[in-house]
């Protein structure tokens, strides 16, 4: 039974999603509304252990389908634990990435079959996507630029997709408004170099439309 609802906040590095989640889930609580909010890879335990073994270290570390199979196997752990629990309770669950991110990342970015991670989504995932899907966009040298002075600024050296190289990342931007044209009854292209409160007032006027009006 699904009786809370599920958005995604999907993009390339540096288009504000950690500060959007934040103010939708301050909006939707003050709506009335029960709202956990996540992130992927990560989630659950195990998923945060994957985590770990993904999102540091030398950009070259994994094979692009072993990143496949990791992501996956934290997604799993992350639904299982986390997010359908938090649904079927009446939640509002709002995600810092999911699988758009892995057809993105690995399919576009570097080259993985689509049909491939395709077969993994239906394995792992099923029939369940989100209700909305909010597609932060900005200018790929732009969201680099933020995302180098955010990580200058902490320590958890979190960075190895950032440093991967600059064709990667403007197949990442192209991948990730191909999935929304896809997919438009789901997805939202919302252009996120603008001040963040103009991107909180847009957002907020998504959801209204689109589910709370519903």
């Amino acid at each position: 039974p699904r009786s809370g609802k599920f958005i995604t906040f999907e993009g390339g590095e540096g288009t504000g999603k950690t500060t959007q989640i934040a103010r939708l889930a301050d909006y939707l609580r003050a709506e009335g509304h029960d709202v956990i909010t996540t992130r992927e890879p990560g989630g659950a335990a195990g998923a945060d252990s994957i985590r770990s073994l993904l999102v540091s270290g030398a950009t070259d570390k994994w094979d692009p389908l072993s990143e496949c199979l990791l992501l996956f196997a934290a997604r799993r752990e992350h639904l299982n634990k986390t997010i359908w629990p938090a649904i079927t309770q009446g939640a509002w669950v709002l995600c810092d990435r999911f699988a758009d991110s892995t057809f993105a990342y690995q399919g576009y970015g570097h080259n993985v079959p689509i049909p491939f991670i395709e077969q993994l989504y239906d394995a792992v995932v099923g029939d369940f996507a989100p209700d909305l899907t909010l597609m932060l966009d900005i200018d790929v040298e732009v969201g680099l630029g933020r995302a180098n002075t955010r990580n200058a600024d902490n320590a958890s050296r979190e960075d190895r997709f950032e440093r991967m190289d600059l064709s990667f990342h403007e197949r990442l931007r192209q991948g990730f408004l191909e999935i929304a044209r896809n997919a438009p009854e789901r997805c939202a292209v919302i252009d996120a170099d603008h001040d963040p409160d103009i991107v909180s007032d847009i957002i907020r006027a998504m959801v209204n439309t689109r589910l709370l009006a519903a």
